[in-house]
């Protein structure tokens, strides 16, 4: 039997048209699978430290002050210590704190309080205890050269160390 060609073309027109009804209606089912990972950091506790220069000016046997400021920085709620050394002269302590120019020495003292009454030095009691709160803390240092030093004329300097312990 021989077909048409408008035959053919009708019969193939319909079949695809089945075709793609079938196609078309068949339900295509999505399947997801999922899963959680763990995010994990530790904060190491951290402070850092600096500070800026005392500088007395010029000395004429009358009491001089001035202050520096020590800026703590450390990670949020880290307790912490500030303590400062004797500084370089041999024989000074950190309630005599002494410049040096050449041999000659000038005495000085460093305190916590504007009052010049707390000694501010290294060891427990004497230093400047605060806690972390991840921003930049500014802690004064006031400094004083007692009167009445009638030292050789000239430069003097010394250099203090302070630690932050945390």
């Amino acid at each position: 039997m021989k077909l048409s060609h408008s035959l053919k073309s009708n019969l193939s027109a319909g079949v695809l048209g089945v075709l793609a009804l079938g196609l078309g209606s068949t339900s295509v089912f999505a399947a997801t699978a999922t899963t959680t990972f763990a995010v994990t950091a530790t904060v190491q506790a951290t402070c850092t430290v600096s500070a800026s220069v005392m500088a007395f000016g010029t000395y004429t046997t009358v009491v001089s002050n001035s202050t520096s400021t020590v800026t703590v920085t450390c990670t949020n709620s880290t307790p912490y210590t500030v303590g400062l050394d004797a500084g370089l002269a041999t024989g000074a302590t950190v309630t005599t704190r002494q410049m040096k120019n050449g041999a000659a020495l000038l005495n000085y003292a460093l305190f916590t309080d504007s009052g010049h009454v707390t000694n501010w030095g290294n060891t427990t009691g004497s230093w400047v205890a605060g806690t972390g709160n991840g921003n930049a803390q500014a802690l004064t240092v006031y400094g004083q050269v007692a009167a009445s030093q009638f030292v050789t004329p000239g430069a003097y300097t010394d250099t203090i160390t302070a630690t932050v312990t945390y």
